[in-house]
């Protein structure tokens, strides 16, 4: 299958303490058995650029992005948004490309979810390694989500 039914895509950067959250989840949810039409990528840095080219409005019916996410709440918190809940311009990479925009013009052919955790840290430009104690808590609860949003049941164990 060229394009996944399911694409699930975790997007920051580990090298910048709670922005690795997106890359942390994806790492988790590929210890799991998964059906074949699901495809679960690190998109890293790079995923906004590239996540729309795994998407074919033709074969892909629903793309689940994970990432952080500041919504003023207590860090760890998860929130899940539509492409609609975005205000213009809120939803940017590192690299100051809004992603709002590009998931609107998709939404009306591909059930898009956002799932975002509010991060305590985020230490761009300068480096830090590792997630808070706050949002690696996040992480079961964000697989979780992920699973039961994809039809997947939880209680799968590798």
């Amino acid at each position: 299958m060229l394009y996944p039914e399911i694409v699930v895509v975790g997007c920051g950067n580990p090298l910048f303490a709670d922005d690795g959250f997106g890359p942390a989840v994806i790492e988790e949810l590929s210890k799991r058995p998964l059906p074949e039409n699901v495809k679960v990528v690190d998109a890293g840095l790079g995923g906004p650029h590239f996540v729309f080219t795994l998407l074919d409005p033709e074969s892909t019916r629903k793309l689940v992005i994970i990432d952080i996410a500041d919504f003023g709440a207590d860090p760890g918190t998860l929130r899940v948004f539509r492409p609609e809940d975005l205000p213009a311009g809120s939803y940017r990479d590192a690299h100051s490309w809004d992603l709002s925009e590009p998931l609107e013009r998709l939404k009306d052919s591909i059930n898009i979810t956002i799932v975002g955790c509010q991060p305590k840290r985020v230490t761009s430009p300068e480096m830090e390694i590792g997630l808070t104690d706050e949002v690696t808590n996040a992480i079961p609860r964000t697989v979780h989500l992920v699973l039961n949003l994809i039809g997947v049941e939880y209680g799968t164990a590798i």
